[in-house]
């Protein structure tokens, strides 16, 4: 749906989106009994014309491997996946951040192959920008998401999941940043040298060493947002320690809700708030249901035989083989796990909320990259519904647009000024 659309939308009257409205999101636990006038209350303003109103950001999303390997076109509705630009405009989502995802076991953890892959995922997104100017546009800062979603395109921006692919030298990071790269994650869950992961032995007394910190100042020098998700606590603390702008997580959840190592700690929380950055909730079951991990591997073992003979005779590259076994696993995960839902991710953004304020919080799928998502937020045409509950606990417009896209829009902004100090600081 094209910007200008959005404002025009008819307002209805609250009893009406009550009727309408709310009984879309599938599977909402009331936090308490509610008469219809505490229900006309919590809906007093139209959610759906409010979505649409705001700018909804998705801060990850692995979108960018489809298109380099199953030549996808993003402006047809396709039928498998979470993301395209036809279900962005039902969704009313306006930006999307294509995380560039070079896989360690693959490409390794630098040189050529790594470099490599990367690259070819930058230029996959921007030929598909390329061909489609009328509905998207390249964005690397706030003032070009807001511009895009003036003129009725979608925007796209990149990151980077992991820094391999900068093959440990200094001078990659700002490379990567002229390609249009706006943040990069030290590591995915294969520890460097210089960083440590929060998903390997390594990374568990592993931080940053010398070059990671010069690393932390480039990003900080160029104006790439430095984003935590993957990395292990120690690495955590050593960015808090040494980023001189907002540092972001673009898709973990809140570790007091599901202990794991990709969540964020309440005090990690905290110190993420205080450099003034985001935590972007992603919508991964395992990272957001308690116990619902201990039933992903129990149902991993017992369906190992068919993963493992969807590949036995198909050709194709390492990463296409993958993504065909994680098919199989998208499919018997639906079939065999209890299901999750659409208040699961809300409950973290309330916990978010409550530790680190309201200023701290946006949205980070993972779509694309999962092999199992709420129900209610099957792709991202289904975004409304989180607005919808949203809502139904009692967030304000203000408030909802500040989770959808608004603190994201704030972050890039005062990294891109402290990235303008530093260079003026510098001459």
């Amino acid at each position: 749906m094209h910007r200008f659309k959005k404002f025009s939308l008819l307002r209805y009257g609250a009893m009406a989106l009550c009727a309408l409205s709310l009984p879309s999101i599938v599977g909402c636990r009331k936090q308490e009994p509610s008469s219809d006038m505490a229900e006309l209350r919590q809906t007093e303003f139209d959610v759906r014309a409010e979505h649409f109103a705001a700018i909804v950001i998705d801060m990850h999303a692995d979108t960018a491997q489809r298109l380099l390997d199953e030549g996808i076109d993003l402006e047809t509705r396709l039928p498998n996946g979470h993301l395209d630009g036809v279900r962005m405009r039902e969704g009313g989502l306006d930006a999307q951040f294509f995380a560039v995802w070079v896989e360690p076991q693959f490409y390794g953890v630098g040189g050529r192959r790594a470099v490599e892959r990367a690259d070819a995922q930058i230029a996959a997104v921007r030929a598909m920008v390329e061909r489609h100017p009328d509905r998207w546009a390249l964005a690397t800062g706030a003032e070009e998401i807001e511009r895009a979603a003036r003129e009725g395109k979608l925007a796209a921006l990149l990151g980077l999941e992991g820094g391999y692919a900068i093959d440990e030298r200094l001078e990659n990071v700002e490379r990567y940043y002229r390609m249009g790269v706006r943040y990069m994650s030290p590591t995915w869950t294969v520890s460097l040298s210089w960083a440590g992961s929060s998903g390997d032995a390594a990374g568990r007394t592993r931080g940053l060493n010398d070059f990671g910190r010069a690393v932390i100042g480039e990003m900080n020098r160029l104006g790439m947002m430095v984003d935590v998700s993957h990395v292990s606590d120690r690495t955590f603390w050593d960015i808090i320690e040494t980023s001189r702008a907002p540092v972001i997580a673009s898709h973990s959840g809140a570790r007091a809700i599901v202990d794991v190592p990709r969540n964020l700690a309440d005090d990690q929380l905290r110190a993420l708030a205080r450099t003034g950055g985001v935590c972007a909730v992603i919508f991964y079951p395992a990272f957001i249901e308690p116990g619902w991990e201990k039933l992903q591997a129990r149902v991993e073992a017992e369906i190992a035989p068919l993963v493992r003979d969807e590949t036995k005779n198909l050709r194709g590259s390492p990463s296409q083989r993958r993504a065909a076994r994680d098919r199989v696993r998208e499919r018997e995960f639906a079939r065999r796990l209890p299901p999750v839902f659409v208040s699961r991710v809300v409950d973290h953004i309330d916990h978010i909320v409550r530790v680190a304020g309201i200023d701290h919080v946006a949205l980070g799928s993972d779509f694309d990259g999962i092999q199992s998502v709420p129900q209610g937020l099957a792709s991202v045409a289904d975004l409304p519904n989180l607005t919808a509950e949203l809502a139904r606990r009692g967030y304000s417009p203000s408030e909802i647009r500040k989770i959808l896209g608004e603190n994201v829009l704030r972050v890039m902004r005062e990294v891109e000024r402290r990235a303008t100090q530093l260079q003026q600081t510098a001459r």
